[in-house]
């Protein structure tokens, strides 16, 4: 967080380190309030800026944490107020085939958007702790809050990811007890009404399965082998390219579609990230103008563990087109374009 001046106590300095030691959990927090990686950055930053403004009205330290989330809650609130819900492809049309055309590209704030990994893992966090809560950054998990009220929303996320006590949430809102427990069960309740099957997490492979499935699909696609590909797929892969709202199931449509229309993507070079606490990499198309790779898509791949088949398998390819997203690769710290020199395979620095 940067701050004017440098005539700043000690004090001052160790606020603002504790400050910035809570930015990845407020920005997760942010993160499944918004449904955007972009705008949970911006309500992180401005919430730390707003907090260094007051700084001197926090009489208790050790309420640092709470106050922050506050700040951070009327920060999303505002937000929340002024748009409508995010959402996934699926959510929107039913599904296309292989040759339906893709349509032209809704507007940003129409999709539930991606987060890097890095900005939302606590690097000081218990490992077992961190694993569980991504679990919660799934698209379908947070496409799924963007049906509650926003004050439903800020008590289910509180209370059932973060694990804050009722009285914690109470203090946050500014309400009772009793008020927070029924919000809750409002939430619960609405969730279970909706048909959101997929937002329940899958059997993740393990650590060591899912790099491997990540390997081969990266060298698959590298040498755009199709077959491999797509025996990498569960039979019933969703495959999608918000801000296109053209969505595809299965293996057979994804083969045909990056054979056919998606066959632009032929001789990419690719980057290895995660995002959403999922493996994931950076596509770049190359441009016969200029000679070099030029940012394409930033692509999750949502996967399940082997379950009575053989291996692991993908069950989602999520490619957000960066054209349509010009702050896309910056967020997550990528280059902006790759030489000839550099490998047809990398791995993101985050």
């Amino acid at each position: 967080m940067a701050t004017s001046g440098t005539n700043r106590s000690g004090g001052d300095l160790a606020l603002e380190g504790e400050m910035e030691r809570l930015r990845p959990g407020l920005t997760g927090y942010c993160y499944r309030m918004l449904g955007s990686g972009f705008e949970a950055e911006d309500a992180t930053q401005e919430t730390l800026l707003r907090a260094w403004r007051r700084s001197d009205t926090l009489a208790d330290r050790a309420a640092l944490k709470s106050w922050l989330f506050s700040i951070a809650t009327n920060v999303c609130l505002d937000q929340i107020d002024a748009r409508k819900r995010r959402a996934r492809p699926v959510d929107l049309a039913d599904p296309g085939t292989a040759v339906t055309p893709v349509g032209a590209p809704l507007p940003e704030t129409t999709w539930i958007l991606p987060i890097a990994s890095g900005q939302v893992a606590d690097p000081d966090g218990d490992p077992a702790d961190q694993a569980a809560r991504s679990e919660t950054l799934r698209l379908a998990f947070v496409a799924a809050l963007q049906h509650l009220p926003a004050r439903q929303r800020v008590v289910l996320v509180l209370r059932e990811v973060l694990r804050w006590s009722a009285k914690e949430v109470a203090d946050v809102l500014e309400t009772s007890v009793a008020s927070v427990n029924s919000a809750l069960q409002r939430a619960r309740a609405t969730l279970d009404e909706l048909d959101l099957e997929d937002a329940e997490a899958p059997t993740r492979p393990s650590t060591e399965d899912e790099q491997r499935l990540l390997d081969q699909y990266l060298k698959a696609f590298a040498e755009y082998d199709i077959d491999r590909i797509v025996a990498l797929l569960r039979y019933d892969v969703v495959f999608d390219m918000p801000p296109l709202p053209l969505w595809i199931v299965g293996p057979e449509e994804v083969g045909t579609f990056m054979l056919g229309q998606g066959a632009a993507c032929r001789g990419s070079k690719l980057i290895a990230t995660s995002a959403n606490g999922l493996p994931a990499y950076a596509g770049y198309k190359p441009d016969p103008e200029s000679g070099a790779w030029l940012p394409w898509s930033v692509t999750i791949l949502e996967t399940e563990g082997p379950g009575s088949a053989s291996a692991p398998t993908i069950t989602g390819v999520h490619n957000f087109l960066a054209p349509f997203m010009p702050n896309l690769f910056s967020s997550f710290g990528l280059p902006e374009r790759l030489e000839d020199s550099d490998p047809v395979i990398g791995t993101a620095l985050l």
